[in-house]
């Protein structure tokens, strides 16, 4: 079974960074087309996307993070990460980490990982 766990939320001040991982077990990235993403939800707002990276291509994001946010793979250790810069407090949010993998054409989320950004 496809799960995902996310780790590296923290509380940090504003202009902070922060990276966040998240590991994947029950499939092997290299071996399975995906696209991998990391959703944030604020407190009363919708669960909205943050960056997505797929098996090939270059990594999309949207407009308030880019620039100060980063996603990567390591193929070799199941691993996706989120490497946040010049944090502001409206990225205040839980991350979610979120897997679509083509060969199970399913979705998978992970718990996700609380990032609060002090002013």
């Amino acid at each position: 079974q496809v799960r995902l766990v996310e780790s590296g939320g923290a509380l940090v001040q504003a202009g902070g960074s922060l990276r966040l991982s998240c590991v994947v077990s029950g499939i092997i990235f290299s071996e399975n087309a995906n696209v991998m993403s990391w959703y944030r939800q604020a407190p009363g707002k919708q669960r909205e996307l943050v960056a997505n990276i797929g098996s090939v291509g270059t990594p999309n994001y949207v407009d308030p993070v880019k620039g100060r946010f980063t996603i990567s793979k390591d193929n070799a250790k199941n691993m996706v990460y989120l490497q946040m810069n010049s944090l502001k407090p409206e990225d205040t949010a839980v991350y979610y980490c979120n897997g679509y993998f083509l060969r199970l054409r399913a979705t998978y989320w992970g718990q996700g990982t609380q990032v609060t950004v002090s002013s």
